[in-house]
């Protein structure tokens, strides 16, 4: 650290601190040490709501004053440390559609900062940045650089500039010095706290998915990967009347330079009319859906900040650092498990998750099995459904209730089904978020392969 007051990058953002506790912060035991904070922070906010009730405040006030604290707590650390700590803030942000509406509100203000946007690192950080990776002339590829950013997440920042090549404007990706090390610290750590995050993902189980993110830690930090992807899905969505993604025009494993989009951001849907939110809800839902059919790909990360919507009504999705590939489309098993469910057919929708893996135990009551799962099922069995908070937390509810019973203790998430589970599970959670009515069956009879009503 140089003067008081200035910030100093290598590896990650710190805040103006003496110079050993700022070592301490980039380090693992730093982030771990702030990642423990949280249960730490919890702990004293329950010793300071004492206080206050001794002092004349009402519960109520103690506990809303409570959840403000620990909802801002929880950005300022996820945001800061970025990484695999950030990650997971983004991926809570969308199951906040679950939580009671009193538990809801802080953390909805709070985490969904997370989804677009988080502090970035320093200009001479990003210089060396593109020097090594893109060479010491770097700027002679741009007839204009930005030098902040116009978005920072978890792994990476994005400028805006224009490709000097042929004046296109484009998006400069570019990975923080030091990310894919932190994204395998802090999911490691994430792992430990998962009873700390538990109740912020109401009812969601946290584990399973940060598992899934570990297992792709390799894909989600070589920009190499990702740009294979998306280049994939832009040549299959050229001239495609609903969706588009950008093209890629060059990139190496730390930077990807690709073509700028103009929109709305699909993240500011829950603003919109009841009409408009309808027609791009489904057309939201419609993608994740249809690429792996139209491209061979399912797009991973299903959170809003992922989407843009241009003027002609496109949706844009910008985000390819998860991305599953599925040449022949969606697992035929999903609808016809489905299908089997839709029916009534207990005994043949058990027999046919006991061949999918999903089922550790040979004997398992299949009615029970039924009924339990049947209620996943209700979105694609009627013309138009309405996904609403309060049906969202029905569902977790219910399911919560469940958490005990024979039933759910020998269910299984077999692992090539991790990205579909979460796809499916986060898509319904944003389209709860925005309160949309749409005809969820359709897209499925397009989609799903065995499924068709």
């Amino acid at each position: 650290m140089h003067a008081r007051g200035v910030c100093r990058w290598k590896g990650f953002r710190v805040q103006p601190e003496d110079g050993d506790s700022a070592e301490l912060r980039r380090s693992s035991l730093g982030r771990g040490a702030r990642l423990m904070s949280l249960p730490f922070g919890a702990a004293g906010r329950a010793t300071r709501g004492v206080g206050r009730r001794l002092g004349g405040q009402s519960a109520d006030a103690v506990t809303a004053q409570a959840r403000h604290e620990a909802a801002e707590q929880l950005f300022r650390v996820l945001g800061d440390l970025k990484g695999g700590a950030m990650k997971v803030g983004q991926m809570l942000s969308l199951f906040e559609v679950a939580l009671p509406e009193d538990m809801a509100e802080p953390y909805r203000l709070q985490l969904r900062k997370l989804q677009d946007s988080a502090p970035p690192m320093p200009a001479t950080r990003v210089d060396a940045v593109l020097t090594t990776e893109l060479g010491p002339q770097w700027r002679s590829l741009f007839s204009e650089f930005r030098s902040r950013p116009t978005a920072a997440a978890s792994i990476g920042q994005v400028h805006k500039g224009v490709w000097a090549a042929d004046g296109r404007k484009v998006a400069i990706k570019i990975q923080y010095p030091g990310a894919d090390k932190a994204l395998e610290s802090d999911l490691k750590m994430m792992k430990r706290l998962g009873s700390v995050l538990q109740p912020l993902a109401g009812g969601i189980e946290v584990r399973p998915l940060i598992d899934e993110m570990a297992a792709r830690i390799n894909e989600e930090s070589d920009y190499t990967l990702e740009a294979a992807a998306q280049q994939q899905a832009a040549e299959a969505l050229e001239g495609h009347p609903e969706f588009t993604v950008p093209r890629v025009l060059t990139h190496t494993g730390k930077v990807m330079v690709s073509e700028w989009v103009d929109g709305e951001r699909f993240s500011d849907a829950p603003t919109w009319t009841e009409e408009r939110r309808n027609q791009l809800g489904l057309r939201y839902v419609r993608f994740l859906f249809a690429m792996p059919s139209l491209a061979g790909l399912l797009h991973g990360d299903p959170h809003p900040g992922n989407f843009k919507v241009l003027p002609d009504g496109r949706l844009a999705a910008l985000d390819w650092g998860l991305a599953s590939r599925m040449p022949d489309g969606l697992p035929p098993a999903m609808g016809r498990l489905m299908r089997h469910a839709a029916d009534g057919n207990a005994a043949a929708m058990t027999a046919g998750l006991r061949s999918e893996g999903f089922l550790t135990a040979e004997k398992i009551d299949p009615q029970d099995l039924l009924d339990y799962l049947e209620p996943f099922v209700e979105p694609a069995l009627v013309e138009t459904f309405h996904f609403h908070r309060a049906w969202m937390r029905d569902q977790f509810q219910r399911v919560n209730a469940a958490a005990a019973t024979p039933v759910v203790r020998h269910l299984n998430l077999p692992p090539e089904y991790g990205m579909v589970w979460k796809v499916w599970i986060g898509g319904i959670a944003v389209l709860s978020q925005i309160d949309v009515r749409a005809g969820f069956g359709a897209v499925l009879d397009e989609f799903l392969p065995l499924w068709r009503r």
